[in-house]
């Protein structure tokens, strides 16, 4: 019966990015709030935390934007083997945001294995970057355009073709200035794992005290990766 099964013994050494699309999210986000959601946005943060402490995959990080997420793995299970690595990580993400946003109808997720180096992955991440951000100011332009009165399909005509600087100016005159929109929304979310603060109470006095915990941590306020600030970012994160 193996015999039959095609490319089931196809594999790819490491390191390599797992990447997530949301599959057919446009009718799941037709109740979020628009541009932006926060709770949508949380949900997909709680899947990359998922994702990194329970999948089995081992991804070092995820970073993620709008429904994409991004898994940098330099350890690979099931011997590298691509359909697996794909089916496993993306039917894991649809369990896990189910969980995460309270799903009532079944969602999926689509993965894709990107081979990597670790030089590639600095410029990987960059080029993801940079579409976050033209993601963020399409979904800011449409947004307004539906609010004054066109349909979603005569919004997306409008700008199709559009240049960035023609969005700023639409977005500028009804009084919203896109580059100091929160920095998740423009440049993207890693998770990953580090030290994070917690609070808490001295058993013994009684005392409110202030301790250091490893786990996975989420960083809303990335810099621009290509810049000195943001590579000196990336290789501040295990792995890179």
């Amino acid at each position: 019966m193996e015999s039959h099964e095609i490319f089931s013994a196809l594999a790819i050494y490491p390191p390599v990015f797992l990447r997530l699309d949301g599959r057919s999210f446009h009718r799941l986000t037709r109740t979020c709030e628009k541009p932006f959601d926060a709770r949508f946005h949380a949900a997909m943060t709680g899947t990359c935390r998922r994702l990194l402490a329970g999948s089995g995959l081992n991804p070092l990080f995820a970073y993620t934007f709008s429904d994409e997420i991004n898994l940098y793995c330099t350890v690979l299970p099931f011997g590298g083997r691509v359909e697996k690595l794909d089916s496993v990580a993306a039917s894991y993400a649809a369990s896990a945001f189910t969980l995460e946003y309270g799903c009532d109808e079944p969602i999926a997720f689509d993965s894709r294995v990107v081979p990597a180096t670790p030089e590639y992955a600095l410029e990987y991440l960059a080029m993801r970057q940079a579409e976050a951000w033209r993601n963020h100011i399409n979904a800011y332009c449409q947004a307004a355009l539906v609010e004054d009165g066109h349909t979603p399909r005569e919004a997306a005509a409008m700008l199709r073709g559009m240049k960035a600087a023609g969005m700023h100016d639409l977005m500028f005159a009804r009084g919203v200035n896109l580059t100091e929109t929160p920095a998740w929304q423009r440049r993207g979310t890693l998770v990953r794992y580090g030290t994070y603060t917690k609070e808490g109470v001295n058993p013994r006095t009684g005392e409110r005290v202030t301790v250091q915990r490893r786990g996975v941590v989420i960083d809303e306020d990335l810099p621009l990766f290509p810049t000195p600030e943001g590579r000196a970012y990336l290789f501040s994160v295990p792995g890179l």
